[in-house]
């Protein structure tokens, strides 16, 4: 349970981050529209991603874990760009560069902290069930619960 809601909260703060860098970069985004329409996407997938395990969908732990990796990989590669653009005749964004560039630099330890409790949370088995009757089970074949306990005499 405490591992389901940590998961939800990480994908829901990296959702979070993700919209803000985002926002905050978006009059300077290469790639014009189509590129801001997947940068929502990928935010859109977080979001769906947190209500999957709320809802215990295993199957949204790998998926969110490779989508962690690449988003790791392109807070690394981007960052320090945005650190360089101190000087004159780059055009400003929303939010200081600075504040995008540090803002990436948090998006790393954040995603491989995704990565690691989406497999603790894998190996967890939230698909497996098991069944139990309901009452007694003696309608089951199963014995009462004090002839369970008790000592058969011999």
């Amino acid at each position: 349970m405490t591992t389901k809601a940590v998961m939800a909260l990480l994908l829901l703060v990296t959702a979070g981050l993700c919209l803000l860098i985002t926002i905050g970069g978006l009059s300077l985004l290469e790639g014009g529209p189509g590129m801001a329409f997947a940068c929502f996407v990928y935010v859109a997938l977080y979001v769906i991603f947190a209500l999957m395990v709320l809802r215990w969908s295993r199957g949204a732990l790998p998926v969110s874990a490779a989508f962690s990796i690449l988003l790791l990989i392109f807070a690394a590669v981007a960052a320090p760009s945005w650190f360089s653009r101190d000087k004159a005749g780059f055009d400003t964004a929303l939010l200081p560069d600075t504040l995008i560039g540090t803002l990436l630099v948090l998006m790393i330890p954040l995603q491989i902290v995704v990565i690691v409790v989406a497999m603790i949370a894998f190996n967890q088995d939230w698909h497996v069930e098991e069944e139990r009757p309901i009452g007694s089970g003696e309608d089951y074949g199963a014995q009462p619960p004090d002839e369970q306990r008790s000592p058969q005499p011999a």
